[in-house]
């Protein structure tokens, strides 16, 4: 038996994805919040756990471990994904192909190393802070790389996709796929060039995983 708790922040994208994952799994973790807007994520207590001061941080604690022993930390959410389809494979994030599953990882990879850091927090911070560039100069920024990424993803969604990112089961793909998605409609992106992508969308929205994951339903969430 292991306890999971997941540190993270309702806003993150990275986090996002390993709720999703989560959810689609069935497993319960502990929601641990860390402001990345606030210096806790830079604090001693949190750099002791993981030296990165980025989330998500996945803890896991096993039943059967000896006495004493450290608990487990896994950092990284892609890393944290693959931890969990190898930890619980059922039900799975990949498919049973090896060219389907490589398929899904690079997908993932895409999203999460090609699209998503033009547009972290940290560097739109820096954009503004040190290099001054205005509100209206970040927001072309952020939407330019937005419209080079989902374009891109588009012709290989639509070779490949079922009602999902591959086949009609969601995966690590659409884990990856929803915070994109979210993030590109908070800064007011025009996605209506993409229906592949949109169409995922709509499947995946239709899913208790993704709701219970989305943003707006997590305890650190500002509520009204």
């Amino acid at each position: 038996m292991s306890t999971l708790s997941l540190h993270g922040y309702y806003r993150s994208s990275t986090s996002y994805r390993v709720r999703i994952a989560l959810a689609l799994k069935g497993l319960e973790a502990e929601q641990v919040p860390i402001n990345l807007l606030k210096e806790e994520v830079r604090g001693d207590a949190y750099l002791a756990l993981n030296p990165q001061g980025l989330v998500p941080t996945l803890i896991v604690v096993d039943d059967d471990s000896p006495e004493g022993s450290l608990p487990g930390v896994v950092t990284q959410s892609l890393a944290i994904m693959e931890y969990l389809e190898e930890r619980w494979p059922t039900p799975a994030l990949l498919p049973d192909d090896p060219l389907a599953r490589a398929h899904v990882r690079s997908l993932c990879l895409f999203m999460a190393c090609e699209m998503h850091p033009l547009n972290a927090p940290r560097v739109l911070k820096y954009l503004t802070g040190e290099i001054g560039v205005d509100e209206a100069q970040k927001l072309a920024w952020y939407r330019h790389w937005v419209a080079e990424g989902f374009s891109r993803l588009e012709i290989l969604l639509t070779a490949s996709a079922g009602r999902f990112c591959v086949g009609d089961t969601p995966g690590m793909a659409d884990a990856c796929l929803m915070p994109q998605i979210h993030n590109a409609r908070r800064f007011e992106c025009d996605l209506s060039a993409y229906p592949c992508i949109l169409r995922i969308e709509a499947a995946c929205q239709q899913e208790e995983a993704f709701r219970l994951a989305h943003p707006s339903q997590q305890a650190d969430a500002p509520h009204q």
